[in-house]
């Protein structure tokens, strides 16, 4: 098994990892191992960057978006020679 050591860790959250760990019955390691296991497991493993905009914008009704006019392109600047 590996080990992880979190350092400047604020007293006050400490302290309610330890409230919550005796809450569930249980050390405040396991606790911080439930709570990073949980973490971790709600969020699906190799999702794409594209995977998640889909999954965020997936109930947006497409045909409501107005469609902006097109505007001409512009033209390159030629150069000063």
């Amino acid at each position: 098994m590996a080990s992880l050591t979190i350092r400047n860790l604020d007293n006050e959250l400490k302290a309610l990892l330890r409230l919550q760990a005796a809450h569930h019955g249980c050390s405040m390691e396991q606790e911080a191992r439930d709570i990073l296991r949980r973490a971790v497991q709600s969020q699906p493993a190799g999702t794409s960057f594209a995977q998640k905009i889909h999954q965020r914008f997936a109930e947006l009704d497409v045909e409501e978006l107005p469609i902006p006019k097109r505007r001409t392109a512009r033209l390159p600047v030629a150069p000063n020679n």
